[in-house]
């Protein structure tokens, strides 16, 4: 048996691309720089600039902060059902299989609560702007624009290929979290504090 020294040799296999995960951690940290981004000129503008006092009413209601805990209780409503038809298309619901119209009502609820929470964030930033004389207003103030933020990145993260599994679901809980501190540190203690009124 001969060997031929001049023939080319197979090449060992290529081992895999170094640097991957960090190559990921720089393609999301955009949307989270967005996200900050968001976050910080909204509450930058709440801070400095001068409230107007209010933005809006409804004919209808007592005041705009009736409108307000009103508008926040549906959007958390809407909220709660895009949880849930998500936890559905996951399959964590058990003994409730997602139907061919579940992505659709986890899209639309979704759009239904964003729309409702803007003009309560309107409202929030250009009438009474951001309120640190209490612990309750601070926090409202903080994860009211941390919660803008958070949807930005979940946002950006959809137009995005080749996520990890859990990014998705693990961004959109942190979006309905701050929905959910934002309900209960605006509307439900209006409601505990003045009735449950319009």
């Amino acid at each position: 048996m001969s060997v031929d020294p001049n023939a080319q040799t197979q090449d060992p296999p290529s081992p895999p691309p170094s640097g991957g995960s960090l190559g990921d951690a720089a393609r999301y940290l955009v949307p989270v720089l967005v996200g900050a981004a968001v976050a910080v000129v909204l509450g930058v503008y709440g801070r400095f600039h001068e409230p107007a006092g209010t933005a809006f009413n409804l004919a209808g209601f007592s005041s705009t902060s009736a409108v307000k805990s009103w508008l926040a209780t549906a959007a958390l409503a809407f909220g709660v059902v895009q949880v849930v038809a998500a936890l559905a298309m996951y399959g964590r619901l058990p003994g409730v299989p997602a139907a061919a119209w579940t992505p659709v009502l986890h899209r639309w609820s979704g759009r239904v609560a964003f729309l409702l929470a803007v003009p309560v964030a309107v409202h929030c930033l250009y009438g009474l702007g951001y309120q640190t004389y209490s612990a309750r207003a601070a926090w409202h103030s903080l994860i009211g624009c941390f919660f803008f933020g958070a949807f930005s990145v979940k946002m950006l993260l959809l137009r995005m290929e080749r996520l990890p599994g859990w990014l998705l679901p693990v961004a959109g809980g942190v979006v309905f979290a701050a929905l959910a501190v934002l309900w209960l540190t605006s509307a439900l203690w209006f409601f505990r504090t003045f009735g449950v009124t319009t």
